[in-house]
């Protein structure tokens, strides 16, 4: 599979593959990024080609422009798209898909945020494994101001990364919060200033890119089940995925270059 072979649907999804990175960038920079429904619909099918192409290990969303990761819905949308019943149905399926096909993408995803990352920014960004955000970046979750219904999966996944107490106050309230606070309520992993986000990150695809993907993609796996309730807790899966890793050439590969003192050269085989 090629580079070129990453064609998105919408002009306002860019997409390109850097070294074992795939970047798929929100671009509705007139709206600083906010999500239309054909954004929404992009994403699934760029994660079904990542998913299978090996030279993958890692896929990062950000924004494009230096306003925003994605600052909500495209509320211009809103009349056309959710005013109705069934509108409103199948804009929720369209965000629901997206969302949940990144919370259950088998390899690691990122999210590096820069300015506002408010409402669906941040489903995007809590679906997403990593966080990291430059020191100007705003996060809120202003349902409550809209009076939309808030679907269970995003409440989990929030409740799941922050605690129920952190949530609870967020959701609520509606506030704006920065990098700071997000990084001490756990929302993001790590912050850095703005001309320190492009090292940040290159550092993550680095490391992330250089390690052995099947032991990633396991970890992942059973974390995972991990956080499922006791009742559907998979532990055959787990012993699966981890025999896996000890079966497979590049444990063999890892096992050589620490007796040669060498970096190893993993390929997910």
């Amino acid at each position: 599979m090629a580079t070129q072979d990453y064609v998105s649907t919408t002009e306002r999804v860019l997409v390109r593959l850097e070294g074992s990175a795939l970047h798929i960038v929100f671009n509705n920079l007139a709206r600083h990024n906010a999500l239309s429904v054909d954004m929404w619909g992009a994403v699934p099918a760029l994660l079904k080609q990542a998913e299978h192409d090996e030279r993958v290990r890692l896929v990062v969303f950000s924004g494009a422009g230096e306003k925003a990761f994605v600052s909500g819905a495209d509320i211009s949308q809103f009349e056309d798209q959710r005013a109705a019943k069934e509108a409103v149905k199948v804009y929720e399926s369209l965000a629901e898909e997206a969302l949940m096909g990144i919370y259950r993408f088998p390899k690691p995803t990122l999210a590096c945020i820069r300015g506002w990352c408010i409402g669906g920014g941040v489903n995007v960004a809590i679906s997403c494994d990593i966080r990291i955000a430059a020191s100007d970046a705003v996060f809120s979750i202003p349902a409550a101001r809209l009076g939309l219904g808030y679907r269970y999966s995003a409440l989990k996944n929030l409740v799941d990364l922050v605690g129920v107490g952190p949530a609870k106050d967020l959701f609520f309230t509606a506030r704006r919060i920065d990098a700071a606070e997000a990084q001490r309520i756990g929302l993001v992993t790590r912050t850095c200033g703005v001309d320190d986000l492009a090292a940040l990150l290159a550092e993550y695809t680095g490391s992330i890119g250089e390690n052995a993907p099947l032991t990633v993609m396991a970890g992942k796996a059973i974390m995972g089940e991990i956080l499922k309730p006791s009742p559907e807790l998979d532990m055959q899966r787990c012993r699966d995925l981890i025999l896996g890793c000890f079966e497979s050439e590049d444990y063999a590969e890892g096992r050589r270059a620490f007796m040669e003192k060498r970096r190893p050269i993993f390929k997910g085989q």
